[in-house]
């Protein structure tokens, strides 16, 4: 068996069990803290990531660090940044009518995510000129 279809299995497993085990908590009337969520997220990023790259020895896929994986690594990355910063203004229009008051540091993320793709930009410029 190929080593991408185990890690798809094993990966996925992981991602549904943690999910099941997160929906079973909030059934039952228990916290969903920092450590649910966190184990969700690396579970799901892990079995993206296998699904999505290939493996060199067994040549299937395509090669995170051939130019066409690159590409889509920066495509992704822009694309991932714009859906983030759009997320966090809508969590904190979101906090402002739930609860009357904005959350300072959600709008100084708001505010740092905004400045930091051109100050990136800015730096990787001067850096080929």
């Amino acid at each position: 068996m190929k080593t991408r279809k185990i890690g798809t299995m094993i990966f996925g497993t992981a991602a549904l069990v943690v999910i099941g085990y997160t929906i079973y908590q909030l059934l039952t009337g228990k916290t969903v803290g920092f450590n649910e969520i966190i184990a969700i997220s690396l579970a799901l990023m892990m079995f993206f990531s296998v699904v999505t790259w290939g493996n060199r020895k067994e040549k299937d896929g395509i090669y995170q660090d051939e130019e066409l994986g690159q590409k889509i690594t920066e495509k992704s990355s822009k694309i991932s940044y714009f859906i983030l910063l759009f997320i966090i203004l809508a969590a904190v229009a979101v906090d402002q009518l739930v609860n009357g008051t904005i959350n300072i540091f959600l709008l100084a993320s708001l505010g740092l995510g905004i400045i930091v793709l051109p100050i990136v930009e800015y730096v990787v410029a001067k850096k080929y000129q």
